[in-house]
C-alpha cells in the first residue's frame, strides 16, 4: 500500500486538503473546521507539489485542465459516474439527468447524484460541474457558495461570462 501524504492550500475557495502517494492524488477536500487538520504524514510527494502548483494555476485563470493521476476506491459504477465527471468540459455543466443518461440509463438518477457527493477529489474531479435539470444550484459537498464561485470563475475564464447564478 503506498503511503499518503497531505498537504494544504489556501485557495479564494478556502483552505484544500490535498492528499496522495508518490503515484497519485486521492483526497482533494475543503477544511472548513481546524478540527479537519490531520497530522498524519504531511509531506510533499511530487505529485502532491504537481497539484498544488495546478490549483494555483486553475485558480489564477491560467489553467482548465488537470493532468495529474488521480485514484479513487469504490465500485465500479462509482468510477465510471467520476469518469463520467473528468468529461465534462471546464466552463460548462450538466444535469443529474444529462449525467445519468450519459451513464446509459436515466434511472440510475439518484445513484449517480449520490457519487456524485461521494467525489473525494472536487475541483479535479469536476463534481461542481453538475447542477439541477432546472439549472439551479443543488447539493455540494463543499457548499453551494463554493460550487457558485468555482462555476462562476470557469464560465468568466471560458466566456467572459461575469455571473451565471
Amino acid at each position: 500500500m503506498n503511503e499518503l501524504h497531505y498537504t494544504y492550500y489556501e485557495s479564494p475557495v478556502g483552505l484544500l486538503k490535498i492528499g496522495g502517494t508518490d503515484s497519485y492524488i486521492a483526497e482533494l477536500s475543503f477544511v472548513d473546521n481546524k478540527d479537519q487538520i490531520a497530522y498524519g504524514e504531511p509531506g510533499l510527494s511530487d505529485v502532491i507539489h504537481q497539484c498544488t502548483e495546478q490549483l494555483i494555476e486553475f485558480f489564477q485563470g491560467r489553467r482548465r485542465e488537470f493532468n495529474i493521476p488521480v485514484h479513487q476506491e469504490g465500485t465500479e459504477f462509482q468510477k465510471r459516474v467520476w469518469g463520467e465527471l473528468l468529461e465534462i468540459p471546464y466552463g460548462r455543466t450538466i444535469s443529474y439527468m444529462d449525467l445519468a443518461k450519459r451513464l446509459g440509463d436515466p434511472k440510475v438518477i439518484r445513484a449517480a447524484a449520490s457519487t456524485n457527493g461521494k467525489n473525494k477529489i472536487s475541483i479535479i474531479v469536476p463534481c461542481h460541474r453538475v447542477i439541477g435539470s432546472d439549472k439551479t444550484l443543488v447539493g455540494y459537498g463543499g457548499g453551494l457558495w463554493r460550487k457558485k464561485w468555482l462555476l462562476q470563475h470557469e464560465f468568466r475564464i471560458a466566456h467572459g461570462v461575469q455571473t451565471m447564478f
